[in-house]
Formats: structure tokens, C-alpha cells, sequence
């Protein structure tokens, strides 16, 4: 299969705007509609898919998120693979804002959203335990290395409820489980992309201390915006970039995640279930 890249705006990065060749696309999917139209351009004569994830404008709060729409939508669309660019707190000292962290690793501390394609009919257990794909990373990598830009290659993202930002309590918790940043997003969204076969990435813009940095003083949305805007420049360099490091091929295992994950019996799966899952898992329903 050749590779095809899908990227996942998050707060202040709405859309792709020097793109050429724009087509906003409406996807139907099983699980409800996306967060908003899809944008389908062109960088360097390859197709990319950009998908905001709070819609434009920020109208989608990070607990009403669709992601099961979001990832069906992008697996529709013959995506591969996903970039991440996620606006994030730092919860050390040496992450300071304007960095970026090539997330590797992934603490799920949220509660009130669908995290599974296979919750309903059919039961499937999908690994997790490295939720990244190493070529993004390390394409991330080249491309912030040769940009010149601070970064922090690995690191975890603690993904919290939200809307609400931390207390002082919960972003001490946060640090003594040695958590690196912490944002309200990029879970279920992983857990889902390896569920749907997608190498997925996160490259976090980091925009401010938490809340335990008490020098800092409470975060707040101007305080965010404020900092997102050099970060967004370089997330689009970045975007650019990232079409010609990809390799023309997979090369994650990422690919064949769910390969032995479906443990429901066939002769007990609904016909209901496997029409809602043929996309996503293709055969291993039938």
C-alpha cells in the first residue's frame, strides 16, 4: 500500500492555508460525523488529508470530540499515516514553551469518551504498548533537526478530561508519575488509529508550564494562543516536509496491529457489527 498522510490540527491550527489545490470533503462514517470537512490538498504532487479536530474555528470541546468518526473518515480516505500537532502543558522544567516533544508514550486519564471501535459485537484486543510509529518519529526528527527548532525526541503525554485545565494537585500527580507534557486530546485518538491500522504520531507544541510551576502563574487561553503562534509556523514547515520523508511504502508494523486482535467467534458476530467494522478491520470480521 502506498503511503498516504492525514494531519490532525489541534488547538490554533485550523487549517493548511498555503496549500493549492484545496477540496473540502464531507465523510459519512458508521460512528457520526467528524469534527469538521476534510481537506484534501496537495504538497509536492502527493495527496495529504488535514483534519481539524475542534472543527474551524474551535466549536468541539475535547470531550465531545468524535474520534471514532475522525479515524473512519481518515481510513475512508486511504490514509496511513497520521501526524498529531497538539498544543500541550509542560510538566518539567526543561520543556519549556516553544519546544516541541515527539510523543512515545501515552497516560489515559480520561473518562467520558468512546475509546474502542469494538465495543458493541465484536471484541478485539489490540496491543498498545509502543502506541507509536517509529518512521514518523524519526521523520519528525530529521525534519525539526534540520528547522534548527528546540525538541525533545520521546516523551509522555498525560491526556486529561478537560475542558477545565489542572488543579495544583493533579499537575504535581502528573510530575511524580514522570509525565512530560499533558493535553486533552491525542487519547482515544492513538488507541483508535492502532485500531484501525494507522501509524500515528504526536508532535506536541508545548505553550506553557502547568499549573505546578507556581512562578508561572495560571494558564489561560491568552497565555496559549499567544505562544501557539510561532509553534504553528514551524507545524507547517513541518507538514510540508513531511510528504517527501515518508517512504513510498509501509515500513511500521503498525500496519498489522489487529492482525490476531478479534477474539469473538464468527458464528456468534452480527451482521450489524461486522457491516460497522468491515472498514476498519476489513476480513478479519468475516
Amino acid at each position: 500500500m502506498t503511503n498516504k498522510l492525514a494531519i490532525i490540527g489541534g488547538s490554533g491550527l485550523y487549517d493548511v492555508e498555503e496549500s493549492k489545490n484545496r477540496e473540502l470533503l464531507d465523510i459519512n462514517t458508521p460512528w457520526g460525523n467528524p469534527s469538521d470537512q476534510i481537506l484534501k490538498t496537495k504538497f509536492n504532487e502527493k495527496e495529504v488529508f488535514f483534519l481539524p479536530r475542534h472543527g474551524r474555528g474551535h466549536f468541539v470541546s475535547p470531550s465531545k470530540i468524535n474520534f471514532r468518526a475522525n479515524i473512519d473518515a481518515l481510513k475512508q480516505l486511504g490514509v496511513t499515516d497520521i501526524v498529531s500537532v497538539s498544543a500541550v502543558g509542560s510538566l518539567k522544567e526543561e520543556l519549556n514553551p516553544g519546544k516541541f516533544v515527539i510523543v512515545d508514550q501515552f497516560i489515559d486519564r480520561t473518562i467520558n469518551r468512546k475509546k474502542s471501535f469494538f465495543d458493541e459485537g465484536i471484541v478485539a484486543y489490540v496491543p498498545m504498548a509502543k502506541p507509536v510509529s517509529q518512521v514518523l518519529m524519526d521523520a519528525s526528527k530529521k525534519i525539526l533537526s534540520n528547522l534548527n527548532y528546540p525538541y525533545s525526541y520521546g516523551g509522555t503525554y498525560l491526556a486529561m478530561e478537560g475542558p477545565q485545565f489542572s488543579t495544583y494537585a493533579e499537575s504535581n500527580l502528573y510530575r511524580k508519575i514522570n509525565c512530560d507534557v499533558i493535553g486533552m486530546t491525542n487519547m482515544p485518538e492513538a488507541k483508535l488509529a492502532r485500531e484501525a491500522e494507522i501509524c500515528y504520531t504526536t508532535l506536541a507544541c508545548v505553550t506553557d508550564y502547568d499549573v505546578w510551576r507556581e512562578t508561572h502563574g495560571s494558564v489561560t487561553v491568552d497565555m496559549v494562543l499567544a505562544n501557539l503562534q510561532d509553534n504553528i509556523a514551524v507545524a507547517q514547515k513541518l507538514i510540508r516536509q513531511l510528504v517527501t520523508q515518508l517512504p513510498s511504502r509501509r515500513e511500521c508494523p503498525c500496519a498489522t496491529a489487529a492482525v490476531n486482535a478479534v477474539v469473538t467467534s464468527p458464528e456468534v458476530m452480527t451482521q450489524a457489527a461486522k457491516d460497522y467494522l468491515e472498514l476498519i478491520s476489513g476480513n478479519r470480521v468475516n
